[in-house]
């Protein structure tokens, strides 16, 4: 009852908002890994983007685990569009778990736990299990109302059959409220779980396709069961050991996993499960799926996350952990070594390295329209040459920035399409990096604090 609910609010309230990277559908690559020029939201770093394929191909093969990549890169060169790629194209089935370096930091639980909890969650288990389902088309749907309000419960009558068979059930109370909430028909070919009661609605019969009645152009046709009405079939469930882990180490069970209470979870919980999991494997019911960790902004760990990493992706159940660091050669956090990126040596050893490369103006030019589109922001072909020319000048970020700022300047003069004037008018109320720090060059002396007034206040003293 709980799942038909959040089904039916996610249907009515689809909210979509236009975030960073809203606008990226995959990597943009073909079907044998050659990165396209302009696609899926993608544009340019086709080096990048065909390394991601590889990698993407390696955790859908699921065969390897373990491995680890660096996506090393200038600041808006594309490192979390590639990752947001990759993880629309490795599918729903594949788990892919994503935080950010500083998340870890935390007073509610230890660093090492926060990393175990993330590691968990990027590993599915592909449960199987067999049911007993009862399949066919309904022929009809008799529901007898009680004469008297509340004397007694609703009773009635379903129809199914096959190509080969129909059969009479009777109905109770349950049945008739689930039939009525899924808004069965006849004519409809609908799956019935023994155990739990689920009904599900797998389409209409094509013997119906001919009626004239009200339907939709999303209803779905599908053939009349054929054979007995009750099967066996083999049912898939994925979840993540994560979830198995809050499950089990909760009072409060499965329920932990809505209200967000999970805090630590002991190792001999985890150690259990790890044995079950395995159990399962030999005996052919569970299949383990490894996923992808992705950790933004890496260099904010410190040199004990940096070990616990280490050993972490020495496991057998170790997902393909993504890393992604903007920063050049710079001290590694809790020690006062400098290293490549802020990442050890012996860890930074363990990864691929893919490189990002600065956009050129022809892929600025190609985001922005992108942009634009996502947006829903009409603009000129002269406004659009003026934000890629600044896009070149000051950086990517700031000239996508400009694109809504622009629309509320030419909304506000009542115009319909952005032109020059507009950009040029966020241009002068926004700035960007280079002109805010030259003003601060100039005007250094009227703030507090500044370092560029230090020696020349101490001379004045002296």
């Amino acid at each position: 009852m709980v799942e038909l609910k959040v089904s039916e609010s996610r249907d009515l309230t689809r909210i979509e908002r236009i975030g960073a990277h809203s606008h990226i559908r995959g990597l943009g690559l073909d079907s044998a890994l050659e990165p396209r020029a302009s696609s899926e939201g993608m544009v340019g770093q086709t080096t990048a983007r065909k390394a991601a394929g590889v990698i993407v191909q390696m955790v859908k093969e699921g065969k390897i685990a373990g491995r680890a990549v660096l996506l090393a890169g200038q600041p808006g060169t594309g490192k979390t569009a590639i990752a947001m790629g990759m993880a629309k194209s490795i599918g729903l089935e594949t788990p892919f778990a994503m935080l950010a370096g500083s998340e870890l930091f935390s007073l509610e639980m230890s660093k090492t736990e926060a990393l175990m909890q993330a590691f968990r969650k990027a590993i599915g288990v592909r449960i199987k299990e067999e049911t007993e389902v009862i399949e066919g088309e309904v022929v009809e749907i008799q529901i007898d109302r009680p004469a008297v309000t509340g004397a007694a419960s609703k009773t009635g009558k379903l129809t199914l059959k096959t190509t080969e068979m129909e059969t009479v059930y009777d109905l109770g109370a349950k049945m008739i409220e689930a039939l009525g909430k899924d808004k069965v028909q006849s004519g409809d070919v609908i799956a019935i779980d023994k155990a739990s009661g689920k009904i599900t609605k797998l389409g209409r019969s094509f013997s119906r396709s001919r009626d004239y009645d009200a339907m939709g152009p999303q209803t779905k046709f599908v053939q009349c069961p054929d054979g007995e009405l009750q099967k066996r079939k083999e049912v898939v469930h994925c979840v993540t050991l994560h979830e198995i882990d809050v499950i089990n180490s909760r009072t409060q069970g499965f329920l932990a996993l809505f209200t967000g209470d999970t805090g630590e979870i002991r190792a001999e919980v985890r150690e259990q499960i790890d044995t079950k999991v395995a159990e399962w494997r030999e005996e052919g019911k569970a299949e383990i799926v490894p996923g992808v960790l992705f950790i933004d902004e890496v260099h904010m760990l410190d040199i004990e996350c940096f070990s616990f990493l280490n050993r972490a992706l020495e496991n057998d159940m170790a997902p393909i952990l993504v890393v992604a660091t903007n920063r050049g050669i710079t001290t590694i956090r809790g020690t006062n070594y400098k290293s490549p990126h802020g990442i050890p040596i012996d860890f930074l050893d363990r990864l691929l390295i893919i490189s990002t490369q600065p956009y050129t103006e022809e892929d600025i030019r190609k985001i922005l329209d992108i942009r634009c589109q996502e947006e829903d922001v009409d603009v000129s072909e002269d406004a659009k040459v003026l934000l890629t020319k600044i896009g070149v000048d000051t950086s990517l970020r700031y000239a996508i920035n400009l694109i809504t700022s622009a629309a509320l300047a030419c909304q506000k003069r009542k115009g319909k399409v952005v032109e020059m004037e507009d950009v040029s008018r966020a241009y002068e109320l926004f700035w960007d990096v280079k002109r805010s720090t030259q003003y601060l060059i100039e005007y250094q002396r009227d703030y507090m604090f500044s370092e560029g007034t230090m020696g020349e206040e101490d001379e004045m003293v002296s």
